[in-house]
């Protein structure tokens, strides 16, 4: 059977991936909007209703527009704004959140794609909290290194210009008011009862993520070990998440961490490097166009349809 696939927004980084993708399977037909038509809304509507799964690759408001032009209670919609991640009714798009996560995306209609520095925070806190490893009180931090695809069309135009402005050739730290998009999802589907003081920084390389967060294991009453079993036992099985060794050897051997090892890829590779002190950091590694993204888009929308989940990706 053919799916047909609408992607409102697809001239954007995120939905132009997503339209990549999906144009060269052969069960997915792509519905395509005229250029002239790009914000007719009564096209959009008619593209909205008349697809089976609709991608939303838009601003938050033009979002939330979107869902209301769909009275079509068989259209799938995956958003992947920010606009509905901690939405009562809405799915988050994260088949690797916790058991029983994929029944529900099966279930839905209303799909909310996670955010890039979310999903690599989440993948790596969330089976803790739910082990008891980390307690839902725990006063967390956190540091993500990204690529600037993430800051989209206008950012990439900013590290692509020539000459580069000299500001742009170091990384740099963002979101210092301490807010953040992505901070409400990360508690939310966490389990954490407050939302860790997180830094971004923004680097002068095109795509890549990865997220760390320090924990004091000994105040914890935890180990290494531990946690990496935990980690490790949640995600057995798991085709893109991968638990790699406790103190990683192939990363201490070169003593740099790659923060783009995962690009081309819909991988999440996750990370316990330790002390004898009882001091640990969590890393979490990712394409934040691939899994932090398109990818995850792409792998939801299987998940919902049923069919290989790994299927274009």
């Amino acid at each position: 059977m053919t799916t047909t696939v609408y992607v409102d927004g697809q001239e954007g980084t995120t939905g132009l991936r997503i339209h990549e993708v999906l144009a060269a399977r052969r069960d997915i037909e792509l519905l395509k909007i005229a250029p002239d038509k790009r914000k007719d809304a009564a096209e959009r509507a008619r593209l909205l209703n008349a697809a089976d799964v609709a991608f939303l690759c838009l601003p938050d408001a033009a979002a939330r527009e979107a869902v209301a032009m769909v009275t079509n209670p068989k259209t799938c919609l995956i958003d992947a704004s920010t606009a509905h991640r901690t939405v009562p009714g809405w799915v988050f798009g994260l088949p690797e959140l916790a058991p029983g996560q994929r029944d529900a995306l099966r279930a839905t209609k209303r799909i909310a794609n996670p955010g890039c520095h979310a999903s690599a925070f989440i993948l790596l806190l969330r089976p803790l909290v739910d082990a008891g490893l980390v307690p839902r009180e725990a006063a967390l931090s956190a540091t993500s290194i990204t690529g600037y695809s993430g800051g989209g069309k206008k950012m990439i135009e900013q590290y692509q210009a020539v000459p580069l402005q000299p500001a742009l050739t170091s990384p740099r730290p963002y979101a210092l008011t301490l807010v953040h998009k992505h901070l409400p999802e990360i508690k939310a589907h966490t389990g954490l009862a407050r939302a860790p003081i997180f830094m971004p920084i923004v680097g002068n390389f095109y795509k890549g993520l990865a997220v760390s967060v320090p924990l004091e294991l000994k105040d914890l009453g935890t180990t290494a070990e531990a946690v990496h079993a935990a980690l490790a036992a949640r995600y057995a099985g798991e085709r893109f998440v991968e638990v790699m060794p406790l103190r990683d050897p192939d990363t201490l051997e070169h003593g740099f961490f790659d923060v783009q090892a995962c690009n081309d890829s819909n991988r999440c590779e996750l990370f316990v490097f330790a002390n004898d002190a009882g001091q640990a950091i969590l890393m979490a590694r990712l394409d934040n166009l691939g899994k932090g993204a398109s990818g995850a888009a792409v792998q939801a929308m299987n998940v919902h349809l049923g069919v290989d989940e790994g299927l274009g990706l």
